[in-house]
This record gives structure tokens, sequence and C-alpha cells, in this order.
């Protein structure tokens, strides 16, 4: 890819932050959008801003057709068997709760078990715990080795044990690790289990093809990969949510309403109860556009060369210690590093000197700070308008932390 190129399209980066260029490198917690994106919003509320579905007018049928135009963008974008698959949420966390409330409160019973990992966010913990103690469920963890990988034998043991549902990160937004999906989800499916995906970290950066992975649900965010905040999308094989009860009652959402009964709409718009993120939608499509116009093993390759970079110069830095796999390959473009001089924060304080933004504390993961006995982590996480150059400055950053806290 023509990285040089590519960040002409992003006005912000052309920003400066105390006084030097901005180096945005966490594009883990949100990335930055192209100016197609700034665009797309823009045209929305300058030409045809109306609500969808329900107008006859031309700005309301012109709304509902780039906004159901980007369902369609987003099944493509991901395989899914129709565009009837996809509900819009606002990201990653609204996604997994519909499920846990819908899916979970009609199919987990008491005594049943739910099988997480220790590695993931808190947006895949949180629910299932709330679901666990209203159903009086069990959760069970799957433990990491000292390469931040899954301990597969423990986890084959946990699906041999049986289970209700399996919900796990595709890539871990502090360690990188890339998880073995598509055989973990096989092998879940042959003892009955169903499995959530959380793809919050993989949907942005490598091609995700739903029908291969064979995963029940998936999660993503909008913002993650271009798109503005307050957008997402939740992927369900259709015959779950034709099953599943509504999340949210409103307008909308129903076909017929009377005093003391309703009628569901079909899917997916059962789910989208009210004025949905129109906006957002719009805008999740064009950055599905560029995405894909850029190619997503491209998007792929170029992390993995960054990220390869990364790995090589942090470890340069005296006293800087990286979690996560050693090899690119079963990792995504995030390296978490501690120093031994220097909370993580003041590292983060320190860098933002110099102009380069990065992340500093516990990720919301901090069941996987307990594990790695860190209270939190400094994290560089790229994307396709990160270039080496960067790296190097980032490492010149942290030497200069060394060279403060000495």
């Amino acid at each position: 890819m023509n990285v040089e190129e590519i960040r002409r399209q992003f006005p912000i980066l052309r920003r400066t932050v105390h006084g030097k260029p901005l180096i945005y490198l966490d594009s883990g917690a949100t990335s930055q959008k192209p100016q197609a994106v700034i665009d797309a919003i823009c045209r929305y509320y300058s030409e045809y801003n109306a609500n969808v579905h329900r107008g006859v007018y031309q700005i309301s049928e012109e709304a509902t057709a780039e906004y159901e135009g980007a369902r369609k963008k987003t099944a493509s974008f991901i395989n899914a068997k129709e565009p009837a698959e996809i509900v819009f949420t606002r990201g990653t966390t609204e996604a997994i709760n519909l499920v846990a409330y819908s899916w979970g409160r009609k199919n987990i019973a008491q005594g049943d078990k739910i099988i997480l990992t220790v590695m993931e966010h808190h947006s895949n913990i949180i629910p299932w715990q709330l679901l666990a103690k209203e159903k009086k469920a069990e959760l069970e963890y799957v433990d990491i080795d000292e390469e931040g990988k899954l301990k597969t034998d423990e986890l084959d043991e946990l699906i041999e044990r049986g289970a209700k549902l399996l919900a796990l990160t595709h890539v871990s937004n502090v360690l990188g690790t890339v998880n073995p999906v598509k055989e973990i989800v096989r092998k879940a499916h042959s003892n009955g289990i169903t499995v959530l995906l959380d793809g919050a970290q993989s949907v942005p950066h490598m091609l995700v093809d739903i029908q291969d992975i064979g995963c029940d649900f998936l999660t993503a965010s909008g913002h993650k990969m271009l798109a503005p905040t307050g957008s997402g999308f939740l992927y369900a094989r259709k015959e779950l949510l034709e099953e599943m009860p509504p999340f949210l009652g409103g307008g909308d959402m129903i076909r017929e309403v009377h005093l003391r009964d309703a009628k569901w709409n079909d899917v997916p718009w059962k789910f989208e109860a009210g004025t949905m993120h129109i906006e957002g939608a719009i805008g999740l499509g064009v950055a599905v556009d560029f995405l894909q116009n850029l190619g997503m093993s491209n998007v792929r390759a170029h992390e993995e060369k960054i990220t390869g970079y990364a790995l090589e110069k942090l470890s340069e830095v005296k006293g800087v210690r990286i979690y996560g796999p050693p090899d690119v390959d079963s990792r995504g473009g995030v390296v978490a590093f501690t120093m031994d001089s220097a909370h993580p924060h003041d590292i983060a304080s320190i860098l933002d000197g110099e102009g380069i933004a990065i992340r500093a504390g516990h990720h919301c993961a901090m069941p996987l700070m307990e594990r790695l006995n860190v209270p939190a982590t400094a994290r560089a996480s790229f994307y396709l308008y990160n270039k080496e150059e960067e790296v190097d400055l980032l490492a010149g950053g942290l030497e200069k932390v060394r060279q403060v806290f000495a």
C-alpha cells in the first residue's frame, strides 16, 4: 500500500500536538476517519437528513437507501449470507449486551456453563457476569500461556465438558494474540456449544469470512474501522435472530401494536428500535468501501510489517518488556509493554509531549492485568496509516522516558 497517499486522506494527521506532528498510535481504542467518511456524514446532514423507513418523501427514501445500502456492504464485507443477518448497533459493547439480554435470557438456565477467556475485554465479561448472576449460571475461564496464547488443552477440556456458550475475542486488544477461531468454533459446535466472537480488533484489520469461521454471533465496532463513533454491528445467523426476543422496544421494531399486544417487525429491524444512528451506519458503509478498495489482505500485510518492526525496535530499548506472542503471524497490530523504571501513565505523558499518542492503563482488561501481575501497561496500536518512521520516534521517545526515570 502507498501509506503516504493513504495518510493524505486523513485530515487529522496533518495537525500538530505540543508543536510537533501528531503520531497517532492508539487505533486499538479508536481509528481516525478518512475524508470520505467525514464528507459522507456532512452530506447526510446537508442534503438528505431524514428518518429512515418511515417517510414516503424523497429525502427519506434517499436516507433509507443509503442506510440499507450500508447494511448490504457490511454483510458483503464479512461474507454473511444476507443483509438480514446484520443488526446495526452502537458498537461491540451494545452488540454483546444484545446477545446476552435476548439470546442469553432465553437460552441460559441455572447450572448452565458459559466459557470465557482471561484475555477478554470487559465488554465480553460484564454482560455474562450479569446474566450468570441472574440465571445462576457458571462462568469458566480459559487461561493463557507465557506467550499470551490460549491454553488450548484447557479450552478443549472445557468444551468437552459441555457448555451453552463460548464467548471469546478473535484478537486480544492487549496481547494482540490472534486466536485460532475457526478450529475453536468447529470443536465447540461438535459439542453443541453456541459461539460468540468479539471481532472488535479483527474485523478492521484482517479478512474475516464469517461463513468460513462458522461462528453464531460476531460483534464489531465501526469507530475502530474508520467509521463514526456510535456505529457498529452484530452478525447473527438469521434463524437465531428470528428466535430471539427483541432487545429494545419502541418504534420501527414493530409490525402491529395494540393496547395489550404487539407483533414484531422482521429481522434485522426487530432489533433496531427508535431512530437509529443513521449517519453512523452510512459512514460505516463508506468506511467498508475504503477498506475494500485497499484490500484487507494488504491491510493485514502492512500491519504485520509495522508490528514486526515495532517488536524489534522496542525490544532494543533497555528496560522494556513486551507482552504477547513474539511472532507477528500470531498477533494483530498491538504492542503492549512496560518499562522497569516508569509507570505506564508516566510513559504516555512524556510521549504526549513528543506528539505521540499511545494508550496507558488496564485497557478494559483488568482480569488480564491481574493474570500478567501488572497494574497497567502502555500500548501502541497500529493501523493502515502508520509508518515505520513513527515507530522510530516512539522508540526514541521511550529512550527519553528511560533517561528521565533513570
